[in-house]
């Protein structure tokens, strides 16, 4: 009950900000005036092998915002600036990269996450054109796993006509990340600057047929050799998936932590997109001391592509090692 009416609560008043471009636009996917254009990856497609399976990160573009007090919410921000600085960072903006996966497990062609789509600024978008770079089409997806509603995981779904980007694809979500935005009450509840996001994940969601959208419980196997792991915190419904092949594991960590150089070196920092910022301190720390203790290869949706790699303890935290080419 606690952790609902946290979400009711400030929780959603300070989402309500990441969606203050209104409709279903993100307000972090359109880049800062002045600051420059990030430099997008080339190829935007990096190829893994896992036992016997293939996992594909897929770049969907990058933004650049302005780094301000109130990107991480616990520190200050001569904090955050020296933290960067001491890995080579910039310190004025933070670069964003979107990067969905595609695991292609034998006849198996299976998205997890689905980008901006048609709806974010003009460095975003790109995951189609790089699903094609790596030889696939749109009709070749068979299975899209969604870790939650955020627009940047979900808007690629369908395009600005409503219809269907992946047309074969069954569409398989969190239930208690579905229960959530689309409960009535929460939505009349919610922050006026969040009523775009419930808005968001009615145009998504409500009209997909019953054979194409499939709930699935926490820890329910959602492919063959492919876990979900509860993860709540950053979203109410937020979840992970753990694939597992011949003895080898990758684990997607979607938005377990925003730019690993601030909050995976500080897992107890919290970013402003965290709807539950305790919830999702304490269960960073339980995945990346997992990972780190398994040896797992992980991939981030917005880690630095190529978005996967490793995890090493550093100090009280963790850094990420990007897998070479």
């Amino acid at each position: 009950m606690l952790l609902r009416r946290q979400f009711l609560g400030a929780g959603l008043a300070a989402s309500a900000a990441i969606y203050a471009t209104g409709s279903w636009v993100p307000a972090w996917a359109q880049n800062a005036s002045g600051l420059g254009s990030p430099t997008l990856p080339s190829p935007g497609f990096r190829r893994q092998k896992v036992g016997d399976v293939e996992v594909i990160a897929l770049s969907d573009g990058i933004t650049r915002r302005p780094l301000g007090e109130e990107f991480v919410k616990n520190a200050p921000l001569s904090e955050v600036r020296a933290l960067l600085a001491s890995q080579g960072l910039p310190t004025d903006y933070i670069d964003v990269p979107y990067t969905p996966f595609l695991v292609v497990a034998g006849a198996r062609r299976i998205l997890i996450d689905t980008g901006l789509g048609e709806f974010g600024g003009p460095t975003t978008g790109k995951l189609l054109e790089n699903l094609q770079a790596a030889g696939l089409q749109p009709a070749d997806i068979d299975t899209i796993l969604i870790s939650h509603y955020h627009g940047d995981h979900i808007n690629g779904i369908r395009n600005k006509a409503g219809a269907l980007t992946f047309p074969k694809a069954k569409v398989m979500v969190p239930a208690a990340e579905h229960a959530f935005w689309m409960d009535d009450a929460r939505m009349a509840a919610a922050p006026a600057g969040l009523k775009g996001a419930f808005d968001n994940v009615r145009r998504t969601f409500s009209t997909l047929p019953a054979d194409v959208l499939v709930p699935f419980a926490a820890g329910a196997e959602v492919a063959p050799g492919i876990q979900s792991v509860a993860a709540y915190g950053h979203t109410p419904g937020h979840t992970l998936f753990e694939l597992n092949s011949r003895g080898q594991t990758f684990f997607y960590v979607a938005d377990l932590t925003n730019v690993p150089a601030l909050f995976a070196r500080n897992p107890d920092w919290a970013v402003t997109f965290d709807m539950d910022a305790e919830a999702a301190r304490k269960v960073r720390r339980e995945v990346f001391a997992r990972i780190t203790a398994s040896n797992a290869m992980l991939g981030g949706f917005h880690f630095p592509f190529p978005a996967m790699g490793r995890m090493a303890a550093s100090g009280a935290g963790y850094a990420f090692e990007p897998a070479s080419a």
